[in-house]
């Protein structure tokens, strides 16, 4: 099981650390990460693994919300980002 979080805010250092750092804590895996900063906008998707993840959805991205306040966070299982995708 998958899911996929994208974090988009202003850049400041750290964002990667903290966002990984959440994911951690709750026995999420990061798969993958592609980040890139856009005229001081940081912009960062990742692919988690969720199989073994010590709780809900909900309470990863308030995690990660809480570790990055200033950040726009989603975080979206794979089924539903699949399916939002498929037309």
């Amino acid at each position: 099981m998958k899911a996929v979080v994208t974090v988009i805010g202003k850049d400041m250092v750290g964002i990667l650390a903290k966002v990984s750092g959440s994911c951690a804590e709750k026995n999420a895996n990061v798969l993958e990460v592609t980040q890139s900063i856009l005229d001081g906008y940081f912009c960062m998707v990742m692919v988690i693994d969720i199989s073994k993840i010590s709780c809900e959805l909900d309470a990863l991205k308030e995690a990660i919300q809480r570790s990055v306040p200033d950040m726009v966070i989603h975080v979206m299982h794979e089924d539903i980002f699949n399916s939002m995708h498929r037309i």
